[in-house]
């Protein structure tokens, strides 16, 4: 169970890391992190840190397609947890 912990702390402060820098690199007008490695990394339990990063950072909160996405992959991940717990039931 602290394996699984120290990962989800992992993988959403690289998430949050990675959506502040994308956040920098915009408003230089330089190279961005794609949105796909952004979601991928949502997808795979960041979820927390790239809404914790959205909010703070105020980053792609105004584009509409991005939380579209960012809500689906919030409902597929409340829906395998609420599977799982079922399951263990």
């Amino acid at each position: 169970m602290e394996v699984l912990l120290l990962y989800f702390l992992f993988i959403n402060v690289l998430v949050f890391i990675f959506a502040g820098y994308d956040k920098s690199q915009a408003r230089k007008n330089n190279r961005r992190i794609p949105e796909k490695t952004l979601f991928l990394m949502a997808l795979i339990g960041g979820s927390l840190g790239l809404l914790t990063a959205m909010l703070l950072f105020r980053h792609k909160t105004s584009k509409t397609s991005f939380i579209v996405k960012f809500v689906l992959i919030l409902v597929i991940q409340a829906s395998l947890i609420i599977a799982f717990i079922n399951y263990k039931k």
